[in-house]
């Protein structure tokens, strides 16, 4: 890995959650890329999104317990207007639902760091 997309996952390593923007049409990119898919330009800079979203889509993952057990899977909607694929942590898979809202962090999985969300709020 090279470019955008490894000083974007140095970024994840380091615990910060960075998206792009580009400087020429306004519009939010994600996955970082050397483009804008909007509208080509090469003026796109790594930037803070305030981290909240929406799911707008979860599937839950069947495991044997032996194997880790259930998780979840989810298409969020970061409020910047871009859609990443991730997950919710904290509550039980089959607790996340479509239009919940939540927020992002960055989580180490192995040596690596990766967006995972939490609901802003949990359901009583």
């Amino acid at each position: 890995m090279s470019g955008t997309q490894a000083r974007h996952q140095a970024e994840l390593d380091a615990g910060r959650f960075l998206i792009q923007r580009c400087a020429d049409c306004g519009r939010a990119i994600y996955y970082p890329r050397e483009l804008c898919p909007h509208c080509g330009s090469e003026a796109v800079t790594l930037v803070p999104p305030a981290g909240t979203g929406t799911v707008h889509a979860v599937t839950t993952i069947r495991r044997k317990p032996d194997a880790g057990g259930d998780y979840n899977v989810c298409l969020i909607d970061l409020d910047e207007g871009v859609r990443l694929m991730s997950r919710v942590e904290g509550v039980a898979p089959t607790e996340v639902r479509i239009g919940q809202r939540v927020r992002a962090r960055v989580a180490k999985q192995g040596e690596q760091g990766v967006v995972v969300f939490d609901l802003l709020e949990p359901r009583a």
